[in-house]
């Protein structure tokens, strides 16, 4: 999985996410992004859904303003980001999901025919940040959010040592 790059998730990760007790109800198959490696097992990423901004409708629009307007030390504020990806995006950050090589449906391709790349370093530099204190909070918090990151991330580290085989 190339950071930074875009994805669809297979079925089986989000009926993952509803079987760890979370709420997983997004019926567009929106692609995600993979924002950066885990730094508690290797093989493991977080990825952010991603949305056409442009197909929100006003009362929407306004609803996600609001939490980008919110104090920057409100967590609230950290749940969404607007940017260019290869369109105007809606980043759904505080719907972030621990995610894995193997749950890859496909890519999401550019115009090119290329799996989609996000290169903008101003872009991912305000991902990571809000996506790092999404986590930091989820640790204070587990499960917090409707997902249940935190129990969706230990199935996944579970299934990663698992699955490799003993290095002895």
């Amino acid at each position: 999985m190339d950071e930074h790059g875009m994805y669809f998730g297979k079925n089986e990760l989000y009926n993952i996410i509803r079987s760890c007790g979370g709420t997983w109800n997004d019926s567009k198959k929106r692609p995600i992004i993979c924002i950066m490696k885990s730094i508690e097992c290797d093989g493991l990423y977080w990825a952010i859904p991603v949305g056409n901004y442009e197909h929100r409708d006003d009362k929407a629009k306004q609803r996600i303003q609001k939490y980008l307007n919110f104090d920057k030390k409100d967590i609230r504020s950290c749940f969404y980001h607007i940017g260019n990806t290869n369109e105007k995006s809606i980043f759904f950050i505080s719907d972030v999901i621990p995610f894995t090589d193997s749950y890859i449906d496909r890519e999401y391709l550019n115009k090119s025919g290329r799996i989609h790349i996000v290169k903008n370093k101003v872009l991912l530099s305000a991902l990571k940040y809000k996506l790092g204190r999404i986590l930091e909070f989820e640790n204070r918090k587990p499960n917090y959010f409707r997902q249940n990151i935190t129990s969706v991330k230990e199935y996944m580290i579970y299934e990663i040592k698992s699955t490799k085989p003993d290095e002895t």
